[in-house]
């Protein structure tokens, strides 16, 4: 694995020197599977809050951008709850580019273990560039690449974990909140970890924030 050499005097310096690493990162390129269009990161150097997706898909591609599909509205609309805007966190993905399908269009898939792998220096990289306050980990693929265990999102949320020395909770991804849009259990436990995020970070939190998804009185 080649060594990410981090230069610059402030976070946002250090991060356009991984940032330019990364564009050619080596063990990415030589897996054959992932796309060349890298997507990096967006938001706050500064952040107390890093939230970590899987991959970009075909929007984030286009846009350079991550989360700013269907699923990036659905994390403006959490981030919108806790009282947050989105310049205000950072943003990022385990993997830096689209993984590839054959034939592929608008088409998208998840990040497989050997992508993930290949990536993860950049992330970690990434991580203790920030040194956030709290990260949280945007479904199974981004809990399995920072927290180095398999299990299911349901069986990983509801605790704190550590990634880097830096508290970790894992939750739903946006993009699974899209599918089951007939159901309001999700959005109740993407919500509670938000606000057990907002807790340990000493977000404020009104009333109407912790009342949020409770039987109407």
């Amino acid at each position: 694995m080649p060594q990410l050499v981090i230069e610059g005097a402030s976070r946002a310096e250090q991060l356009a020197a991984l940032r330019r690493q990364a564009a050619t990162w080596a063990p990415a390129r030589a897996l054959g599977t992932l796309r060349e269009v890298m997507v990096f990161a967006t938001g706050n150097p500064e952040a107390r809050l890093m939230f970590i997706g899987e991959a970009p898909g075909y929007e984030e591609e286009k846009k350079l951008e991550p989360f700013v599909g269907p699923a990036g509205q659905q994390l403006d609309k959490i981030l919108t709850a806790m009282g947050l805007e989105r310049g205000e966190v950072y943003i990022s993905n385990v993997v830096k580019f689209r993984p590839a399908t054959a034939r592929q269009s608008t088409n998208n898939r998840p990040p497989v273990a050997e992508e993930i792998a290949a990536c993860l220096p950049l992330l970690r990289a990434e991580i203790n560039i920030i040194r956030p306050q709290c990260i949280i980990a945007l479904g199974g693929c981004a809990a399995e690449g920072l927290l180095g265990v398999g299990g299911t999102v349901a069986s990983l949320r509801g605790s704190w974990h550590a990634c880097e020395g830096i508290p970790l909770r894992v939750t739903y991804h946006p993009s699974y909140l899209l599918r089951t849009t007939h159901d309001t259990k999700p959005k109740r436990m993407v919500w509670e970890d938000m606000l057990a995020v907002m807790e340990k970070t000493g977000l404020p939190i009104s009333a109407k924030q912790r009342g949020f998804f409770l039987p109407k009185t």
